[in-house]
């Protein structure tokens, strides 16, 4: 017996995979829900949190990260900053006003481009809105002199 594919057949199949993908919730915008906690850090050193050895995605050098500032990495939508030296912080780069990627690291605060808001780079909080909720955490493991995703 010969299988037939009908139009009603495609057209159900791809109402649900549209469905399902408008349920996702990336927390881009201004109405998510409330952010990923970051990794718990090592005792005695806040913000540093251990994984085995080669887990994850290496962003980028300890030493790439500057002291009282941080680097922004666009493709994988990850802000790192160091406010403290040997403090390791990791929020999504998506402005959490109108999901912008943000542009830069200056002056202790992670900047957006497109309305000015402007965030605290030791906590994401708002230093400037027009955003009224901070950035979220991301979670980052920093092993030896590498800072990673999981």
């Amino acid at each position: 017996m010969e299988a037939v594919t009908s139009r009603r057949t495609v057209l159900v199949a791809a109402a649900g995979a549209a469905a399902l993908a408008g349920c996702s919730n990336s927390g881009d915008s201004e109405g998510s829900s409330a952010p990923t906690p970051s990794a718990p850090g090592t005792p005695g050193t806040p913000g540093r949190a251990s994984s085995p050895a080669g887990a994850g995605q290496v962003l980028a050098k300890t030493s790439d990260i500057p002291v009282g500032g941080g680097k922004i990495f666009a493709e994988q939508k990850v802000v790192v900053t160091q406010p403290q030296a040997g403090t390791f912080k990791g929020f999504s780069a998506i402005c959490t006003h109108q999901g912008c990627t943000v542009s830069s690291v200056s002056g202790g605060t992670i900047n957006c481009p497109c309305h000015g808001s402007k965030y605290h780079i030791a906590d994401a909080s708002v230093a400037q809105g027009p955003a009224t909720r901070p950035l979220p955490a991301r979670q980052i493991t920093v092993e030896a002199d590498a800072v990673r995703l999981p």
